[in-house]
C-alpha cells in the first residue's frame, strides 16, 4: 500500500483502483460488495465469459483488508463480503490471523488460495472458481463452507482444525499432481462434515480424521480412472454416523433428510476402492442404495471397523471384494442381494450380535452368504451365525447352520474320514437331528426281527441257553454295551454271521453319532 497510509486512515489508499476502493468502503461498512451483472451466463464464475477490470481486485489488497484492514465505521462490524468479484494474483494468507468475517459468493480466483496455518473465525466461499485451495493446518473457530465451488487442482486440508462444520456440498474437485482430489489426513471437524453430491475426481483421503458429529457423502460421486482408492479413510473416527446413501435433488430436498416422495434422488456412486479400516463410528455406517464399481483387485475394506449398526443395503458389486475381517458391529442390517458371491466376501473374525434383514432373507440364502465368506473351510462364520440365531430364539435354524458347518468341513477331510462323515450325516445328521437314530433303530430292529424269525439257530450248549426270541436277539445285536442275554448262546452260520456282524457295526455307528451329537449339544449349552 502507499507509504504513510495506515490501516486506521479514514480514506482509502491512493493506489487503489476504483473497484478496490469500493471494496475498501464496503469492508469498513460491513456490507456486501456485489459486482455481478444480473446475467446468469456472464456471472457464472465457472464459465468462459471474461470479467474485466470493473470486476477485478488484486489478491494483495484482499489480504491487506483481512490481515490489517481499516477500522469499521461507527456502529458497524468490518467484514469482507464479495459477490461476483474476480481476484487476480495469489491470495496468500499463510500463517496469518484473520479476524474479520469472510464470505465470497460467485467469485473467480485467477490463482491458488493459500491458507496454510492461517487462523480464521469463519470462512465461507460459495460457488467460487478456485484453481487450488492449499490449507494444511488451517484453524477456524467456526465454519469452513465451500459448497458448489470448483477446484481444478484439488484441496489440501491436512491436519486442519475446523471449529464447527465443514461444507463441501455439490463441490467439484479435480485431482492434484499426486492423484488426490481432497487431502484431509488428520483433519478435525468439530461438528458435521457435509459433502453431499460432491464430485471427486481423484482420491478423497481422510486418514485418521476425526468428525465430531456425522459425515455425510449422500449422493456423492467419487472416483477417477487413474485412482486405485476413491475413498481412503483408515482410522477415521465419526462420533455419530457415516452416510454413503442417496440424496434428494432439487429445491425441495433438504440436507440430511430422507428424500420426500416424488423427489428425484441421486445415489452415492464410487468408482474405485474404499478403505475404512480401523474406523470408529458412534451410531452407524449406512450404505443404503450405494453403488460401487470395482476392478478385480479393488475392494470395499471394512477391516476391524467398530460401529453399533452396519446398514449393508447397497447394490451388489459386480467385481472386486468386500472385506469385513475383524469388524465388530451390534446390528447387521442387510439384504440378500447386496452381498457379493463366493470368493469375493471375507468375514474372518467378523462379529455381529443381531441380524436385521431388510426384505426376504431365507436361511438357505443366509447359508450361501456364509459359504461365500471363505474359499476354504472356516468354522467361525458358521458358529457366529448359529450363536446369533440361537440368541434370537431360532434354535432350529441354528442347528441347520451347524449341520451345514459339518458338511462344509467334510469336504476338506481325507477319504476315510469323509466316509465316516457321510455315515454320521445319513444316520443322525451329525447329531443335530437325533430323532433319526430312533427311526433307524426301529427300522433295523423290525428288519432284524423278521429276518431272524425265518429260521431256528441251534444253541451252543444244550440246556444253557434262554428261549429263542428273534426280536430280543436283533435288539441285543443293535445295542452296544447293554446285554439283553441273547447274543453268545446261538450258533450262526454262513450269511447269518455276516448279518449279525452288520447289525453290531450299525449299532455302534448309531450309538457313536448320537453320543457325538449329545456332546456338541452339551458344549453349546
Amino acid at each position: 500500500m502507499t507509504e504513510g497510509v495506515g490501516p486506521g486512515g479514514g480514506e482509502p489508499p491512493e493506489d487503489l483502483t476504483a473497484t478496490e476502493a469500493g471494496m475498501w468502503q464496503a469492508f469498513r461498512n460491513g456490507s456486501v460488495y456485489d459486482l455481478s451483472s444480473g446475467d446468469t451466463v456472464v456471472d457464472d464464475p465457472h464459465g468462459g465469459h471474461p470479467w474485466g477490470p470493473e470486476r477485478t481486485v488484486r489478491a494483495r489488497v484482499v489480504c491487506w483488508l483481512l490481515l490489517d484492514g481499516p477500522p469499521a465505521l461507527a456502529g458497524r462490524v468490518s467484514s469482507l463480503k464479495l459477490v461476483g468479484v474476480r481476484i487476480s494474483g495469489v491470495l496468500d494468507l499463510a500463517g496469518g490471523t484473520v479476524t474479520p468475517y469472510m464470505e465470497m459468493r460467485g467469485c473467480r480466483f485467477e490463482r491458488d488460495v493459500l491458507l496454510p496455518e492461517a487462523r480464521f473465525t469463519t470462512v465461507r466461499m460459495v460457488d467460487c472458481s478456485v484453481p487450488r485451495l492449499e490449507a494444511a493446518r488451517l484453524s477456524t473457530e467456526g465454519d469452513l463452507h465451500l459448497p458448489r465451488c470448483r477446484f481444478m487442482g484439488g484441496i489440501r486440508l491436512t491436519d486442519a482444525r475446523i471449529g464447527t462444520d465443514l461444507l463441501l456440498n455439490q463441490a467439484i474437485v479435480h485431482r492434484d499432481r499426486s492423484g488426490r482430489s481432497i487431502a484431509a489426513d488428520g483433519m478435525n471437524v468439530g461438528q458435521d462434515l457435509q459433502a453431499e453430491m460432491l464430485e471427486s475426481h481423484g482420491e478423497l483421503s481422510l486418514r485418521s480424521a476425526t468428525i465430531g458429529v456425522s459425515l455425510s457423502l449422500r449422493g456423492a460421486r467419487l472416483g477417477d480412472p487413474h485412482t486405485r482408492l476413491a475413498l481412503n479413510a483408515p482410522q477415521l473416527t465419526v462420533e455419530r454416523s457415516l452416510y454413503l446413501t442417496p440424496a434428494g435433488v432439487g429445491a425441495q430436498a433438504r440436507s440430511g433428510m430422507t428424500p420426500a416422495r416424488g423427489t428425484r434422488i441421486q445415489r452415492f456412486e464410487c468408482v474405485g476402492g474404499v478403505r475404512l479400516d480401523d474406523g470408529r463410528f458412534g451410531d452407524a455406517v449406512d450404505f443404503e442404495g450405494a453403488r460401487f464399481t470395482f476392478t478385480d483387485e479393488q475392494e470395499l475394506s471394512l477391516r476391524r471397523v467398530q460401529t453399533p449398526e452396519l446398514r449393508f443395503l447397497g447394490e451388489r458389486p459386480a467385481r472386486g471384494r468386500v472385506v469385513l475381517s475383524g469388524a465388530r458391529v451390534v446390528n447387521l442390517m442387510d439384504r440378500a442381494d447386496s452381498w457379493p458371491g463366493p470368493g469375493r466376501l471375507h468375514m474372518g473374525g467378523f462379529a455381529y450380535e443381531n441380524l436385521v434383514p431388510r426384505g426376504p432373507f431365507p436361511l438357505e440364502l443366509r447359508l450361501r452368504w456364509v459359504d461365500a465368506a471363505s474359499a476354504e473351510y472356516n468354522p467361525e462364520p458358521y458358529e457366529r451365525l448359529a450363536a446369533v440365531l440361537r440368541e434370537g430364539g431360532e434354535d432350529e435354524d441354528a442347528r441347520e447352520v451347524l449341520l451345514a458347518k459339518q458338511r462344509r468341513r467334510r469336504e476338506s477331510l481325507p477319504f476315510a474320514a469323509k466316509l465316516w462323515g457321510y455315515a454320521q450325516d445319513w444316520t443322525v445328521a451329525y447329531g443335530y437331528r437325533p430323532g433319526r437314530a430312533a427311526v433307524w433303530m426301529a427300522v433295523l430292529w423290525a428288519a432284524g426281527s423278521l429276518a431272524f424269525a425265518r429260521s431256528d439257530h441251534p444253541p451252543l450248549k444244550s440246556g444253557e441257553h434262554p428261549a429263542w426270541n428273534p426280536a430280543l436277539f436283533a435288539l441285543d445285536l443293535l445295542l452296544p454295551v447293554i446285554d439283553l442275554g441273547q447274543v453268545g448262546f446261538w450258533q450262526l452260520r454262513g450269511g447269518w454271521q455276516w448279518l449279525s456282524a452288520a447289525f453290531i457295526l450299525l449299532g455302534w455307528i448309531l450309538a457313536t453319532t448320537v453320543a457325538a451329537g449329545a456332546t456338541r449339544t452339551l458344549r453349546r449349552t
